[in-house]
């Protein structure tokens, strides 16, 4: 059964988070694929209409909803602390997402991370899949697989028509990505899925799988020969006024982005110097931190197999849970369960979390792409499941749904802003390391790695997009200005990644403006909270209680978050 609040009364019926809660119960009649991560049940036998009918009706219900909740702030109650952070929420999340929606920013969703062609397929690795019945709705699923994949085709040719292209190199990935799912494995990834259900209904989702891969084929043709060549040209970035409405969204945040540009390499500065020390810690004479790194992959700490790194990667996280509890946290039952998962064949580089479905029936997870490796190094592991696991984005997002009955079903779930989640997890990264469970230099040289990426993020997404100048003091470039060929450049020379990663990372940061740069910002925000609680409790400062209340907040964006997190 689905956790939800309890059912409101007649006079708080109205309210704020009573009716964030019904635009939740109405965005998922419209978005089946927010229903599956969310565990309801509804819609599960189909997909969202990506169409441009389709995304006005979702735009609709935002506005409806902004209507509804300027009366809703009107009634008795509606002025308190509760009512007024899920209003302030929602008012300012339906609104950044009415702006990209206006400014058609739906009809060039173009990207290899999160555009519509990725949420069909992923949608399908939430599901269950533990009887006959589920199988017969996955079945039933594919065969919308068509339909939602014509509705996006849709939406993108009209994009063209308007004058709304994506950038080439996105269209391109696309492609790729498109071609690698009809080919993978036997008969594509939809065929190898399906092979997975009952004998008995075997056929059945052959069929319906093959169904979606020709319409995985008819996209990829379409986006190849008619979509690409009439972006050729096309922008690459998007230019100030586009990142700041992108910027909007991921942070909710109106950002000075010349001011976080120049904080982005202040943290590179100090991270480098940081590095270095370390570096000499692992490799005496290291010319470089990323040397010292480069002889830790071939001279220490790896897991060899990729079972066997799944069973070392769970093993991690049950062991920060029994380190934690009761000390940094103090966790329900329920938030203890995490699984580790390895990330299906054509997935992007970077290891990603999925929240638990709203009853926990589903865990939640962490996936690793193994990019056919079959051996890891530990430096680059560990603080990573600290982030993506325990007691990153797996306590903070299992923690809101939790305590959604205090909140609000909005508040915990699609109400969710990416710079507050990323942030904490990168804060949580920070905290492993303060509190002493990065044991060897090894390990915390990866860590700083990690950091050192984030920084680069911000450097690297601001400027590209922007075209900013790179300063006078950096050790790269000084005075020239940023391209796309350049943030490749950067990043390979201050990153310990692969080349493959570097690639996806960049275009990661050209296809999803300003998500990116959540991180660090986000991490600062946790910081500056933090700090100003600590001023405030002076030697009376409580971690464990603040974590535990600052992780019951709900989402918040980050000026509200600085804000929130300092009264605690």
């Amino acid at each position: 059964m689905t956790h939800r609040p309890p059912a409101p009364s007649a006079d708080t019926a109205a309210l704020p988070r009573r009716l964030a809660d019904a635009y939740v119960d109405e965005l998922i009649g419209l978005d089946p694929v927010t229903a599956t991560l969310l565990g309801a049940e509804k819609g599960a036998e189909s997909l969202p209409d990506y169409s441009p009918a389709g995304q006005a009706a979702r735009a609709d219900l935002a506005r409806r909803t902004l209507e509804r909740l300027a009366a809703a702030e009107e009634l008795p109650g509606a002025d308190s602390v509760p009512e007024r952070r899920c209003a302030r929420l929602l008012r300012e999340r339906l609104t950044a997402q009415l702006s990209m929606y206006e400014a058609g920013e739906g009809m060039r969703e173009v990207n290899t991370i999160d555009s519509p062609v990725q949420q069909v397929r992923r949608v399908f690795t939430l599901m269950p899949t533990e009887g006959e019945r589920d199988w017969e709705v996955i079945g039933r699923r594919m065969r919308a697989v068509p339909a939602a994949l014509e509705g996006y085709r849709a939406a993108l040719a009209e994009g063209m028509d308007r004058g709304l292209p994506a950038g080439p190199r996105q269209v391109t990935a696309v492609v790729g990505q498109l071609t690698q799912w009809m080919e993978g494995g036997s008969g594509g990834w939809f065929a190898g899925f399906a092979a997975g259900g009952p004998p008995g209904l075997r056929p059945e989702l052959a069929e319906a799988a093959s169904q979606a891969t020709r319409s995985l084929a008819a996209l990829r043709d379409w986006l190849s020969g008619v979509y690409a060549p009439a972006v050729v040209g096309a922008p690459e970035v998007v230019g100030r006024e586009r990142y700041a409405r992108f910027s909007r969204l991921w942070t909710g945040a109106d950002l000075d982005l010349d001011e976080a540009y120049a904080y982005g390499w202040s943290e590179f500065h100090r991270l480098l110097a940081e590095m270095r020390a370390e570096a000499d810690r692992v490799l005496p004479g290291a010319t470089s931190p990323w040397a010292a790194l480069a002889w830790a992959d071939e001279h220490g700490e790896r897991i060899t197999g990729v079972a066997e790194t799944r069973r070392w990667l769970q093993a991690l996280m049950d062991e920060a849970i029994e380190a934690l509890d009761g000390t940094h946290f103090e966790l329900a039952e329920r938030i203890k369960r995490v699984e580790s998962c390895i990330a299906p064949e054509g997935s992007v580089a970077a290891p990603y979390y999925t929240q638990p479905s709203e009853d926990f029936s589903r865990p939640g997870r962490t996936w690793l792409p193994t990019l056919g490796h079959t051996s890891f190094a530990a430096h680059d592991l560990v603080s990573t499941w600290y982030h993506e696991g325990v007691p990153g984005h797996h306590l903070q997002r299992a923690q809101w749904l939790h305590v959604a009955g205090e909140l609000s079903r909005y508040q915990t779930t699609v109400g969710r802003i990416s710079a507050n989640c990323e942030g904490w997890a990168l804060y949580a990264e920070r905290l492993m390391d303060e509190l002493g469970f990065l044991g060897t230099a090894e390990r915390r040289l990866g860590y700083l790695d990690q950091q050192m990426m984030r920084a680069v993020r911000v450097v690297v997404d601001i400027g590209m997009h922007l075209e900013l100048a790179i300063p006078a003091d950096s050790p790269f470039r000084p005075g020239e200005r940023w391209t796309p060929e350049r943030a490749l450049e950067f990043f390979g020379r201050y990153s310990s990644r692969p080349e493959d990663f570097v690639e996806s990372e960049v275009m990661r940061y050209l296809g999803w403006p300003a998500q990116a740069i959540g991180y660090k910002l986000g991490e600062r925000a946790w910081l500056r909270g933090r700090a100003a609680a600590q001023r405030r409790h002076g030697t009376r400062f409580d971690a464990k209680a603040w974590h535990m209340a600052a992780l019951s907040l709900g989402s918040l964006g980050l000026d509200d978050l600085v804000t929130e997190l300092s009264t605690l």
